[in-house]
């Protein structure tokens, strides 16, 4: 099987076993029926599949993200929207190929869909720039997201990017800037906007399409900071550590739903979303339509509101003391007063000034001639 990734292994192996079983018809020497054996093969590489992909960790997810096979945005468009019709251009510079946006229905509602767009074959990576937009790229979809807010249409992201192209290019258009730009403008979208990781969300690239009242993820998409080999290099100083930095970076849906940073993780196919795109478009076009009409009912203001607050909580962690000792340390810290320090030193404490504070002059100025 061609595109395999090192953990399907197990899985492979039954599947060429079924294949076998499926070439002959006659009974075995046990006296099984084939067709018995078929099934019962069909459930144990169903449970297998089921076991494996249970257990992945964060760079394993990383891997399925990345999967040539896996849909792209354009796929989801024609699975799960109808009527799609591209519009093209910033109206400043170019059309950036990385990002597509245009009209769509979703169901009964009309909506201005965008997203970043990878290539099948070396030609249309090329062409698309891997997945990787350009400023102008950023500027179509800001440009394409107000058009949806002149017309009070919803706006639904998906994101699929390794992250914005950090080329030369891009410095000289300033990518810094129309990335700093959607981010103010999406904040202050009056319109629904939702947002859904399909497959790498990487840093400001992902983030600058993706302010949105909710934000989705499939279940083996990601979403960090920085990808796991970028880290890996800065931290260890090798690439080779990328499964350890996926790991300390918390970036598989699983972790970002527990820390807040996504709001709903939608179910994949079995095996991935590679392995039945229907089924994956399907889950996301049911979850974009429920969260698209639960946002629709909010007021105006509730709505920015709302949004605001939601990406002003990113970032925001309690961090435990897990040892014995650190905790007794910052209990004994903690009991010290700034009084009880002074009445220990013989030193006579520092007058309040509270007062001062408060705007009580005079109190202030009786404190300070203690």
């Amino acid at each position: 099987m061609k595109h395999q990734l090192d953990f399907e292994k197990p899985i492979l192996e039954l599947q060429r076993k079924l294949d076998e079983l499926e070439k002959h018809a006659e009974s075995h020497s046990m006296g099984i029926r084939c067709e018995e054996e078929i099934a019962a093969m069909k459930t144990k590489i169903a449970e297998t599949r089921r076991q494996i992909f249970a257990g992945l960790g964060a760079w394993d997810r990383v891997k399925i993200a990345r999967h040539p096979k896996r849909p792209f945005m354009l796929d989801y468009v024609a699975l799960a929207f109808t009527d799609f019709s591209e519009l093209h251009g910033d109206r400043l510079y170019a059309d950036d190929h990385a990002v597509v946006g245009g009209f769509a229905r979703l169901n009964g509602h009309k909506v201005v869909v965008i997203g970043t767009q990878k290539g099948r074959d070396t030609k249309e990576n090329i062409r698309r720039n891997f997945g990787s937009a350009m400023p102008e790229g950023y500027r179509k979809a800001l440009r394409l997201m107000q058009l949806a807010e002149k017309f009070s249409l919803p706006v639904i992201s998906l994101v699929d990017t390794p992250g914005a192209y950090p080329g030369i290019g891009a410095e000289e258009r300033h990518i810094g800037e129309a990335i700093a730009v959607n981010l103010r403008e999406m904040m202050l979208l009056d319109t629904p906007i939702i947002a859904a990781m399909i497959g790498e969300g990487g840093s400001g690239g992902a983030l600058g399409i993706a302010v949105a009242d909710r934000v989705l993820i499939l279940e083996n998409a990601y979403y960090s900071v920085i990808p796991p080999e970028g880290c890996a290099a800065i931290l260890w100083r090798e690439r080779s550590a990328a499964a350890k930095a996926a790991e300390a970076l918390k970036i598989s849906a699983k972790d970002l739903f527990a820390l807040g940073l996504v709001d709903e993780i939608v179910p994949e196919s079995p095996g991935g979303a590679h392995n039945d795109p229907a089924e994956t478009a399907a889950a996301l076009k049911a979850s974009l339509l429920r969260n698209l009409e639960e946002v629709k009912k909010l007021s105006g203001p509730d709505r920015l509101k709302q949004r605001y607050d939601k990406f002003r909580a990113y970032g925001r962690f309690t961090e435990k003391i897990e040892t014995p000792a650190l905790a007794a340390a910052a209990s004994k810290a903690a009991s010290i007063t700034p009084a009880a320090e002074a009445a220990k030193n013989n030193v006579p404490p520092l007058p309040s000034l509270l007062p001062y504070a408060l705007g009580n002059s005079a109190a202030a100025g009786a404190a300070l001639q203690l």
